[in-house]
């Protein structure tokens, strides 16, 4: 009786592991020749551009399931962009040292075309993020497949020194909101670039990047905690659900500490429902929907806790979210927070960006995280 009750569930195991698998071919046959991935192919405000934290998390997930050629081309990327603005990088920090202001139409930009250039296109742009994610990312790439990060020094050395600088300051969140604030996540991205690189860097910059870390999660613990979980923003008491990710996989809080488990917790009681996880209980773009890799987020956040079976039911309504042709979107349109809202987005942008690579990229990162095959990889 017991063999036959489990092959139900090792047929829908099966499922959601073919679902992984053609994700990753989905991943490799859009990256682009200079190894950007395109945040969504077709969708009219992200075509075009490749953003450093979308990006650093699809590398991260294809990296995990073994694609190391495409992941260390996503990485030069990066570098190469990083690289080619390394006066500006430095002219910058020359006048932060001095005292000088440095406006946040001046700082690097969260996404740029394959080609590496800046957009010409009003964007929610100053977003620091990224840079701490790539740096996170790049390492994990490294030490998971034995790899030197050589021939990154340069661009990570100018991360660092850009990051160490300007790391408290106010800017954009994941969502490309509030700029006002100081938000949990985006410091979290810092924290755990920060800290994964501090091996590959001489000693004064090691030093100052260390100092930074101590300091960032100080000021977490002192005003970006709010009930015992880590809050939206500094002095907030929401939650978003990308403090998630700041549990797991960046490990910032890891599950294992009160701050990081009760963050899942209640990341998972304030903002998911049947059908998937919702971004904060205040958002109205394209109405509030739910959106699919913030259910695989959540997913590995409570896998690393210990509970798989929480886990793999996250990756079960990611799943649902898929198109016939085996698309996941951006977000669906079911328990919207802010129907009145959903209207004026499609108007103006078109319907929900799918496929997008992100959401992609994060089923695919749990699935490999609970173990799922596909079969053969084509």
């Amino acid at each position: 009786m017991i063999e036959h009750a489990s092959e139900p569930v090792l047929a829908e195991e099966a499922q959601l592991g073919r679902l992984k698998e053609s994700s990753i071919r989905l991943i490799l046959r859009l990256q682009d020749a200079s190894g950007a991935y395109p945040a969504s192919p077709t969708f009219s405000a992200y075509k075009g551009y490749s953003w450093f934290r979308d990006g650093a998390f699809i590398a991260d997930a294809v990296s995990a399931a073994g694609e190391i050629d495409s992941a260390t081309r996503f990485f030069d990327w990066c570098g190469r962009i990083l690289d080619s603005r390394s006066s500006t990088i430095a002219a910058m920090i020359e006048r932060f040292d001095a005292g000088q202001p440095v406006a946040d139409t001046e700082m690097l930009p969260a996404r740029f075309t394959f080609d590496g250039v800046e957009g010409d296109d009003d964007w929610w742009d100053f977003q620091l993020d990224g840079y701490g994610t790539w740096l996170w990312a790049v390492a994990e790439h490294a030490r998971r497949h034995g790899l030197s990060l050589d021939r990154w020094q340069d661009a990570i050395v100018l991360t660092v020194d850009y990051l160490e600088r300007f790391w408290d300051r106010p800017c954009y969140d994941w969502w490309e909101e509030h700029p006002e604030k100081r938000h949990v996540s985006t410091l979290g991205c810092i924290s755990a670039g920060l800290s994964a690189v501090l091996d590959v860097l001489d000693e004064p910059r090691r030093a100052l990047a260390k100092s930074a870390v101590e300091r960032i999660r100080d000021l977490v613990v002192a005003e970006g905690v709010t009930a015992g979980h880590l809050a939206k923003w500094l002095g907030s008491t929401e939650v978003d659900a990308s403090l998630a990710a700041v549990v797991y996989p960046l490990n910032v809080f890891p599950a294992s500490e009160d701050i990081g488990m009760n963050t899942v917790r209640a990341v998972d009681d304030q903002l998911s429902e049947v059908g998937g996880v919702h971004r904060y209980l205040a958002d109205t773009f394209y109405g509030g929907g739910q959106w699919p890799l913030l259910s695989c987020m959540l997913g590995l956040a409570w896998n690393a806790s210990g509970d798989r079976t929480r886990a793999l039911d996250l990756l079960r309504s990611a799943a649902a979210t898929a198109t016939h042709d085996g698309y996941l979107p951006e977000q669906v349109g079911t328990h919207l927070l802010a129907p009145a809202s959903e209207q004026e987005w499609i108007d103006r942008w078109g319907t929900v960006a799918t496929p997008l690579l992100w959401s992609h990229a994060m089923f695919i990162r749990l699935a490999v995280e609970l173990g799922l095959e596909g079969g053969e990889r084509e």
